[in-house]
């Protein structure tokens, strides 16, 4: 190649490189291809029997708690309440194909009016997911989540011990990320703001 030749080549080759760069590739969920979520059958705080195939074509969170919880589960969702509200403030098309389920591990308190009255208190969009025991276990199994029943108190109640989790899903019910409970809800907000389109 000759002297005046090579500046040309240069900027086609550099052009070309930056078109590259350019091309808008998206970038691969953390969870793509991982084994999460899938069918199941559950009932909604509203009495209702919802499936997977319910939430089609929105954003899904999902994280497992019960009602009875003294202390994780109500700061869990109202760090996912706090950032719901943030993402709604900052772009509420977006935020509008969202649907936040919350799904208990204790079915035999967790009546769907108890959820209803639960749920309500951290953000009007969250819904409440009970079911039979064999549902819950089926459901919990399918998002790898573990939870069991603690020794029963002096006073006969008990506590539920779980995973700890918030997991997003896109509209086809594909995994894409965990979600960052634990550094605040402006950390939630800003993956919600990622990957929500």
């Amino acid at each position: 190649m000759n002297e005046s030749a090579k500046p040309r080549f240069l900027l086609i080759l550099s052009l070309l490189f930056g078109l590259v760069g350019c091309s808008g590739a998206k970038e691969e969920p953390p969870l793509a291809g991982a084994s999460l979520g899938g069918r199941f059958t559950l009932i909604d705080h509203e009495g209702r029997t919802v499936t997977d195939r319910d939430f089609a074509g929105r954003y899904r969170i999902a994280y497992f708690g019960f009602a009875h919880c003294p202390d994780v589960c109500p700061t869990d969702l109202a760090v996912i309440g706090q950032a719901l509200r943030r993402f709604e403030e900052s772009d509420p098309k977006r935020a509008a194909r969202l649907a936040p389920t919350f799904i208990t591990v204790d079915p035999e308190r967790d009546t769907p009016k108890v959820l209803k009255d639960y749920v309500a208190a951290f953000h009007p969009k969250i819904v409440g997911l009970t079911g039979s025991p064999q549902q819950i276990a089926d459901v919990a199994k399918g998002h790898a989540v573990y939870y069991q029943k603690g020794d029963p108190s002096l006073g006969g109640g008990y506590n539920m011990n779980h995973s700890r989790i918030v997991i997003l899903f896109g509209p086809k019910g594909e995994p894409i990320a965990l979600l960052p409970y634990d550094r605040g809800s402006e950390a939630v907000a800003a993956e919600l703001r990622r990957w929500v389109t």
